[in-house]
């Protein structure tokens, strides 16, 4: 069969030649801005406000003559810029991963070969597929072409898609301008909107019509999250209290005691305290990171707010083939006039040669999608030597299949002669249609349909009609005399892991919908293997079509199957579930998937077959089309929300006994200071990566899974989060005021007294982490059962550091401490993990 003339130019560049001019032109992508080097970096951390204090602080402390406080707070300041550029670099690494993902993807041939590659990958002179729904990677000049219609709007900014023709001559001239009817040009950027075509690439990147133009894709600004805007809030707050209490401190120390520039240090430290500058940090590696993390299994995050709606999702609506099936089709059994023919290794009777030869003329020269992969394949098989499979024949003219008739034809001619053969196939009730069926041959159909699907199969009809007057052919398929053939059942695996999958999505009360254009007999054989609620039976189209609004609403409590339904009625079944509360996940791989995609709150297409369209309308990009990765992703995101929330209520947390500790001991005039801005910068250098590499990195809650959605609107601060943090924080600021109460009770020196605090203070700290990293198991549950590389360097070098600070003399000179005896350091330990123990009681209670 010929293909036309795409034949000529079908082995496309080699991948030697591709290599050589991706190195010669660069990547096919705009310019982008610069990353920030070293010293941007640098700066924009010393603007913080934490930065801005210890510098202050450092400063006032030379002012003193107290050079070594004054050099440790600005080699503070040192480790606090590495350990933010680090976290920065970590951050900027994982998006970069992100982009490289999120690329747009070609299908180009090289080496005679289809292949799918990254948009920035694709080179001049490479060829380029293009189909209904493909964003345009590089300008280009059409080879060949069927029905080829682009929107061009991004740069003409006329709204009407414009119609295209192939002309291979042209690639040898310049390109023209956008817009216009039947030109052979098409440019990057664009979306083609009907048709498909082969287009030869003749600019990448810059030298692409939208690269000289500009694109304000360059800077996309996103507006902030939900979470974003509650913490930036919860920071606003904290940090507007933080300041007005630093003023007090620093007014009432310098009225009491006389000293203003101690006043100013005390004043420094009550807004060191108190400033919550880990919030965004933490935010911001959270998102960042799990963003990261959830592509490794194959879910790709195209907007931050899917992770906060991932924890809140109550149905996912599936779509079957490809998702729940493996979408590797093969024919399994022909119907023909009653009689049934398995497909295996035995010849296939001479009968059923003329539905397998028309089941390939109906099918695409070169086919991409499986149904037709597997006409293809049985047709090779079966045909071979039989003068059926026609090589010299060329395809004149296509009716595709659409949403009034899922049915498509096409004509063929054979040379040498005026007689045009034409092939359909499609769903068994179109192909009727097309064949005018009376009832009882359309009742005898749909009996043969019906046992067909009841293992699952899914069934195709075909039919053959002939014409003679190529120059008159009809502009409906519907026209055309067609003789049924048969039946056609082909078979799609379903994915290992599937059952597994939907089973675990309805422990975490995530409901599982499947939305199928195929037959109700199929869809509900495949509901029943994955195991989907399938008792209130299955909605078709039609039915769909004629149902009011508040009866779909009321049915689609229960029912879980939806068959023969076209795209546009995703978004009817979408509403109704929102009208219902739902917070509604939804896939799909189409143009006409976009409107519903955009509907759901969770957006979710298919990465290996969906189309740019839906690709850009989605929230989550399927990797490899996946409903387990579907399940792998709300457990992921689940998992990232559980520890973004324990992150941020540990730093509540941490921050009650440090502001307490700083306050407490100004009002008492005879009262030593306990906490100065060197040891409180010491204490941030254990909160920040704490906060933001400890928790970031734990393991999810296996039993994540089996709790129920977070409720839709509910925020990361909770009454029990706030809770939990405040009574953490503040029993251990008491187990602090307690030790800090005796040891001036016992008559010890000012500086023994601030070091025992002071130990007690950083034990506290730690065994918040320690207790927080679950609020479900116990400590020596997670330390057996949850592996966490980095606690080990954050509590344990913290640890370390605590007892050669308060051994060593210099060093403990420089932080204004004394020597603690065995029996201190035993009791800064006990108080410490008192402090916290009471946590460990309420998890054993609560738990079942």
């Amino acid at each position: 069969m010929n293909p036309g003339p795409a034949a000529a130019v079908a082995e496309g560049l080699s991948a030697a030649e591709a290599s050589q001019r991706l190195a010669a032109d660069g990547p096919n992508e705009l310019p982008t801005a610069k990353p920030r080097n070293l010293l941007q970096q640098t700066w924009a951390v010393v603007r913080q406000p934490m930065l801005l204090l210890l510098l202050v602080a450092g400063t006032v402390n030379f002012l003193l003559a107290e050079l070594l406080d004054g050099v440790l707070l600005l080699s503070f300041v040192v480790v606090v810029i590495a350990i933010s550029i680090y976290q920065e670099r970590k951050t900027e690494n994982a998006l970069a991963a992100l982009r490289d993902l999120s690329s747009p993807r070609a299908l180009v041939i090289r080496d005679g070969e289809q292949l799918r590659i990254p948009g920035r990958e694709v080179v001049r002179g490479d060829l380029a597929m293009l189909a209904e729904g493909d964003r345009v990677p590089a300008d280009a000049v059409l080879f060949d072409s069927r029905n080829f219609t682009v929107d061009e709007s991004a740069l003409t900014g006329e709204s009407v898609p414009v119609r295209k023709a192939a002309d291979p001559a042209a690639a040898a001239g310049p390109m023209g301008r956008p817009g216009g009817d039947a030109t052979p040009w098409v440019f990057s950027g664009t979306l083609v909107v009907k048709g498909h075509g082969l287009a030869r690439v003749t600019g990448t990147g810059p030298g692409t019509e939208l690269g000289r133009i500009g694109s304000a894709l360059r800077s996309i600004e996103q507006e902030p999250t939900p979470l974003q805007q509650e913490v930036d809030r919860l920071v606003r707050y904290l940090a507007a209290f933080g300041l007005a209490a630093a003023a007090v401190v620093a007014g009432v120390y310098g009225l009491t005691r006389g000293n203003w520039l101690e006043a100013l240090l005390a004043g420094i430290a009550t807004a060191m305290a108190m400033l919550p500058e880990e919030f965004p940090v933490v935010l911001t590696v959270f998102l960042a990171l799990g963003a990261w993390r959830m592509s490794q299994q194959h879910v790709l995050t195209r907007r931050s707010p899917v992770i906060e709606a991932l924890g809140a999702a109550t149905v996912i609506c599936v779509d079957k083939t490809g998702t729940l099936t493996m979408n590797s089709m093969s024919v399994n059994e022909f119907v023909v006039g009653g009689e049934r023919c398995l497909v295996d290794d035995r010849p296939l009777p001479a009968a059923f040669h003329t539905i397998a030869e028309y089941g390939v003329l109906a099918s695409p020269v070169d086919p991409f999608d499986p149904m037709d992969k597997a006409f293809k394949a049985v047709g090779n098989k079966y045909l071979s030597g039989t003068g059926r499979l026609h090589g010299d024949w060329e395809l004149v003219r296509e009716y595709p299949l659409s949403e009034k008739l899922l049915a498509l034809s096409h004509v063929w001619h054979a040379p040498g002669g005026s007689h045009y053969a034409v092939a359909a196939k499609g769903a068994p009730e179109a192909i009727a249609r097309l064949c005018r069926l009376d009832a009882d041959q359309q009742a005898a159909l749909l009996a043969e349909v019906e046992t067909a699907t009841a293992g699952g199969q899914r069934v195709l009809a075909v039919a053959r009609a002939s014409f003679d007057r190529a120059g008159d052919l009809p502009e409906l398929q519907a026209d055309f005399e067609f003789e049924y053939l048969g039946l056609v059942g082909l078979h799609d695996p379903l994915r290992p892991g599937v059952a597994a999958a939907v089973a675990a999505c309805a422990r975490a009360g995530v409901r599982t919908v499947m939305i199928t254009g195929d037959y109700p007999g199929t869809a509900l054989a495949i509901g029943r293997a994955v195991g989907l609620d399938h008792g209130a039976g299955v909605i078709t189209g039609p039915e769909l079509a004629a149902m009011p609004d508040d009866e779909l609403a009321r049915r689609i409590r229960t029912v879980s199957v939806f068959a023969r339904m076209v795209p546009e009625q995703k978004l009817r079944i979408i509403r109704a579930l929102k009208v219902n509360g739902e917070v509604v996940g939804m896939t799909g791989d189409g143009v006409n998937d976009a409107p519903a995609l955009r509907a759901a709150d969770i957006g979710i297409a298919m990465g290996a077959r969906g189309t740019d369209v839906a690709r850009e309308s989605a929230d989550l990009v399927l990797t490899d089309d996946d409903f387990s990765s579907i399940a792998g992703g709300i457990r992921q995101g689940r998992g990232i929300f559980d520890n973004l929330r324990k992150a941020l209520a540990y730093t509540i947390a941490v921050h009650v006994p440090i502001v307490g500790m700083s306050l407490l001991p100004v009002f008492v005039s005879d009262w030593p200071l306990v906490l100065l801005p060197v040891q409180i910068a010491f204490l941030e250098l254990i909160i920040d990566p704490a906060c933001s590499v400890v928790f970031e990195a734990e393991e999810i809650d296996p039993a994540i899974m089996d709790q129920p959605p977070r409720r839709p609107g509910q925020g990361i601060f909770g009454r029990r989060v706030l809770a939990i943090a405040a009574c953490q924080g503040l029993s251990v600021l008491a187990a602090v005021v307690g030790v800090y109460l005796w040891s001036l009770g016992s008559g010890t020196p000012d500086d023994v007294v601030r070091s025992v605090s002071f130990a007690t203070l950083v034990v506290g700290n730690l065994c918040l982490i320690l207790v927080n990293r679950s609020w479900r198991l116990p400590v020596w549950r997670t330390f057996r059962e949850r592996r966490n590389r980095t606690l080990k360097w954050v509590v344990g070098g913290a640890a370390l550091f605590l007892v050669v600070l308060l051994n060593v003399p210099g060093l403990r000179g420089a932080f204004n401490l004394g020597p603690l005896a065995p029996a201190d350091w035993l009791l800064a330990v006990l108080a410490g993990a008192a402090g916290v123990a009471w946590f460990e009681i309420y998890k054993s209670v609560r738990r079942p």
